[in-house]
């Protein structure tokens, strides 16, 4: 019963871990471009854009797959989603990714307007773009200081991945909860957390070596 038990319970974290991953690779690179919109000095791109991460962040995570799973076949009369198991995942993925890029964005605002306005003064003295300033002097010194941040986000967002059962993406804890009505146990629910809690350890190191690699850029 052990080795069936885990063999689903592995089925289903590989859920969680496609949602997981896939949520890092288009969130982190979303929040930068949204945290430049944030800071823009245009008016028309700045106060729309917070206002959007105003609404995604003081909203449930919940409420927000639930609106972008059902919304448009309600509103628009057509499920863009496409159905079975694949539709209700690229929902799921697009709702983490539309809430975890405002949260890393306010994470990348904060650590680019907290490196010192001098860096960029002596770039330009030097002859540097903007561009060439931002990335050859500041972006190292940003990534050093969101680190610890951007570690707890991604640590958050292991445990969020439970979330997306609720439009019945088949993920582990719905793995785990299949055997109470199954078979009558609830053990493999509890297991699932042994699952969650290596993984979160894993993290924990990687991003703690990441930021020890990182310490030579720290400012004093």
């Amino acid at each position: 019963m052990f080795g069936e038990v885990t063999l689903s319970l592995l089925q289903g974290f590989w859920g969680t871990l496609k949602l997981f991953i896939l949520t890092l690779v288009f969130s982190l690179p979303l929040g930068l471009l949204i945290s430049f919109g944030s800071m823009s000095h245009v008016k028309l791109i700045r106060f729309p854009i917070r206002f959007i991460i105003w609404v995604i962040r003081g909203t449930p995570l919940m409420l927000q797959l639930l609106v972008i799973y059902f919304g448009p076949g309600i509103i628009l009369h057509s499920n863009i989603w496409g159905s079975g198991d694949t539709g209700r995942f690229v929902a799921a993925l697009t709702a983490f990714v539309i809430n975890y890029a405002c949260y890393f964005s306010e994470i990348f605002r904060g650590g680019i307007q907290s490196v010192p306005v001098g860096q960029y003064e002596a770039g330009a003295v030097l002859g540097m773009t903007k561009t060439q300033v931002f990335f050859r002097v500041i972006l190292l010194q940003v990534v050093k200081r969101i680190v610890p941040p951007i570690s707890n986000e991604v640590i958050t967002l292991v445990k969020d991945t439970s979330l997306a059962r609720i439009i019945a993406v088949y993920e582990i804890i719905w793995k785990g909860q299949s055997f109470i009505k199954s078979a009558g146990i609830i053990w493999p629910l509890f297991y699932t957390g042994v699952f969650y809690l290596l993984f979160s350890g894993l993290l924990t190191l990687m991003f703690g070596w990441i930021e020890r690699k990182l310490g030579f850029f720290e400012i004093k």
